[in-house]
């Protein structure tokens, strides 16, 4: 009988698979860190990347922010410039009001009857304080009727009545308070139109 002795072809054999096993290793730890390098690369110019978007995003709202203060001083001098704008628009509106008003009352008094001896205008020019002295209390009574019928004033009342001697004549000390019932600017607007 022939004996034939496999054990150095077993050795070899596993020599062989140890080589193999050994290869595949090594060659899957070269791949998994050529791997890993390439993801840590990729993630590298990411976070590069990134940190330049986020450099140019602060420099964008630095010049955004720097626009946005030109923005709100330019609307605080608007602001400012409509306040200034609606007071002269009211100065002139108003400037014509008291003459206006003074026009209106010689045309309302009874002449050689009654005179004024002040007149008073309250409250953003909404409130006439008259007060005068006339002949009689019909002269009076006349008056507050020219003012009541007037297309200016409303509420007109009587505030006090006196007698008061001036030498040897008798005379009627009188206050009368009114309201006006329409703007000054109304009035001077209506009375350019016509």
């Amino acid at each position: 009988m022939i004996k034939i002795n496999l054990l150095p072809f077993r050795a070899a054999r596993k020599k062989e698979n140890i080589r193999k096993q050994l290869s595949i290793f090594l060659l899957s730890l070269v791949f998994i860190i050529m791997i890993l390098y390439y993801y840590n690369n990729t993630l590298s110019n990411k976070v590069v990347d990134l940190q330049s978007q986020v450099e140019q995003t602060k420099k964008e709202i630095s010049n955004y922010k720097n626009q946005a203060e030109k923005v709100d001083k330019i609307k605080k001098e608007l602001d400012l410039i409509k306040q200034k704008t609606e007071i002269i628009r009211k100065l002139e509106s108003n400037r014509k009001a008291p003459v206006l008003i003074l026009d209106l009352m010689t045309q309302l008094i009874i002449k050689e009857r009654m005179w004024f001896t002040s007149f008073d205008i309250k409250n953003d020019n909404s409130t006439f304080f008259i007060t005068g002295v006339a002949v009689d209390n019909k002269t009076i009574a006349d008056f507050m009727t020219r003012l009541e019928k007037s297309t200016f004033f409303t509420n007109v009342s009587l505030g006090a009545l006196r007698q008061e001697k001036v030498g040897e004549l008798n005379f009627k000390r009188f206050d009368i308070s009114c309201s006006k019932l329409k703007p000054a600017g109304k009035t001077d607007d209506s009375k350019g139109k016509k």
